[in-house]
């Protein structure tokens, strides 16, 4: 049995330690905001924080992230205020959605790192998160809004 720390909240899950984190998370707690896209950490639909790193939960093994702080979309701002996710509604990122979570878990691991990235930057940190509808101009520019925004909270 493996304790998780999922939102800030510790579960007991019985899954086997090679288990991805990304079934536990969907089957098992119902976390449904993290997507299964290509199963292989290519896409970055299933991308969750663990201890503050992007990560892709399709990837890691359930043994691996024991005691370990894990926050998916569900938990990123349970009001939905994070800056991220402000942004994304007011410049109207998504098409589809689908890839939406784990493009917002990327784009806030970004901004919590760096919360005035350049173009490049941006390019760079995004690069292993598709979007099927293209939606990557506007992607930027929330990432761009939602740093702004985070820059002049903290001031």
């Amino acid at each position: 049995m493996a304790k998780l720390k999922i939102n800030g909240k510790s579960y007991f899950v019985g899954n086997e330690p090679d288990t991805p984190l990304l079934w536990v998370l969907r089957e098992d707690l119902k976390l449904t905001g993290t997507k299964f896209g290509c199963g292989g950490g290519y896409c970055g639909a299933c991308t969750v924080h663990v201890n503050g790193e992007a990560m892709r939960s399709c990837r890691i093994r359930v043994g691996d992230v024991e005691n370990a702080i894990i926050t998916t979309i569900e938990g990123l701002d349970p009001a939905s205020n994070h800056p991220v996710q402000e942004a994304w509604l007011e410049l109207q990122v998504p098409q589809c959605g689908y890839c939406q979570s784990g493009q917002i878990m990327q784009a806030a691991a970004l901004l919590a790192e760096n919360n005035d990235p350049s173009d490049e930057d941006i390019e760079i940190s995004m690069r292993g998160n598709l979007c099927r509808c293209m939606t990557y101009h506007r992607i930027k520019n929330a990432i761009k809004k939602a740093g702004k925004e985070i820059r002049e909270r903290s001031v």
